[in-house]
């Protein structure tokens, strides 16, 4: 069978979401993408130039047997640029992120296109796949309450029937690649917060969380490994500021150093205000790490399927937050934990994408 594979966004753990099934596939995976920028105009205007690629595809080498589709574009617009090339070839959408509740910055205004387009996607496709069950969930709800702002035909009755089709798949990882490293007695332990520094990412619970740390006087390091964009809210600044010397690395880090401080690190954190899947969180775990993380988002249902302590991994405030790291640097890793996420490896995970993806009955 031969897919084809459209990323919009092709960068972070989108890429690492293509790359990753198109290696473990037992099938063909051609992979048409367009670079990790400007994502807005890629959800307005990418969907053109990736079906023309996908038509120049087409005449060099024939027809796909299924299209698979990020959500990070219009897919129904995408499905009619494409409907002369590839008549009959079914289309999936797998939605990394949701446009219903992506919280907006300072410099952001709310703009209905962007959910439009999510819904949309969901509405033509022919299979709907999520990253997690929850994401599946809030997008149910908020596809009913963002319909019924609109004055007449809602389509919020065929929300349902679109949600009920759906299935959930997770992001695979390399669990392989994540066993060693080096986790040194003599120096102060690692702490991994490995996400884009962008404002949804918790910047501000970030630095309470530091502070917490420093003000009780633990001895730890710091690695903030995550892509840096042009604009960067101002609380990062100041976790750098304050954490000075414990911070071992800022910013973006190629694959094999990321995961040298990742097996090197005792606790994994993260501080998001909107994660659907946590695939940096899922690697720090594989590595050894332990989970600490907030008790929101996708994170409960994460930690309930590697059977961890929501007890002594999900915090609600800072000085939570500090408990549980500082428990943690005490204890060794939960080897049960780490053997947990061979569930996620790309060698379990692509035979589930290419049983789904035969579209037979």
């Amino acid at each position: 069978m031969k897919i084809a594979l459209i990323e919009p966004y092709y960068g972070g753990s989108h890429k690492a979401w293509a790359d990753g099934y198109a290696r473990r596939s037992a099938h063909s995976v051609e992979l048409i993408t367009h670079p990790a920028r400007f994502w807005k105009w890629r959800m307005h205007g990418g969907f053109l130039t990736l079906a023309e690629e996908l038509a120049a595809s087409i005449e060099a080498d024939g027809p796909p047997d299924v299209i698979l589709a990020s959500s990070m574009m219009n897919v129904a617009s995408f499905a009619g640029a494409v409907r002369h090339v590839a008549p009959g070839v079914p289309i999936a959408v797998y939605f990394h992120e949701s446009q219903f509740t992506y919280p907006l910055s300072s410099a952001d205004k709310t703009d209905l296109t962007y959910p439009m387009k999510n819904w949309t996607s969901a509405a033509v496709a022919d299979l709907v796949i999520f990253n997690s069950g929850f994401h599946r969930s809030v997008f149910r709800t908020e596809a009913h309450r963002f319909l019924n702002v609109f004055p007449e035909d809602k389509h919020v009755h065929r929300v349902d029937a679109v949600l009920d089709a759906s299935i959930v798949l997770p992001v695979g990882i390399h669990t392989a690649d994540l066993v060693g490293g080096d986790r040194s007695p003599t120096e102060p332990p690692l702490i991994m917060w490995n996400h884009r520094w962008e404002h949804d990412k918790g910047p501000d619970e970030l630095l309470a969380i530091v502070t917490e740390l420093m003000d009780r006087g633990i001895d730890f390091r710091m690695a903030m490994c995550g892509e840096v964009f042009v604009s960067v809210p101002p609380a990062f600044a100041a976790v750098v500021e304050a954490l000075g010397d414990r911070l071992i690395h800022e910013g973006w880090a190629d694959r094999q150093l990321y995961e040298e401080l990742l097996m090197s690190s005792s606790v994994v954190l993260s501080t998001a205000t909107q994660e659907f899947f946590g695939i940096g969180i899922v690697e720090g775990i594989a590595a050894g790490a332990t989970p600490v993380l907030p008790n929101r988002l996708v994170y409960p249902e994460r930690i309930d399927e590697i059977g961890g302590d929501a007890a002594t991994m999900l915090y609600g405030t800072p000085a939570q937050a500090a408990d549980q790291i500082a428990g943690a640097l005490t204890r060794p890793a939960d080897a049960e934990l780490r053997r947990a996420t061979a569930a996620y490896d790309w060698d379990v995970v692509a035979p589930r994408y290419d049983e789904v993806l035969s579209f037979e009955s």
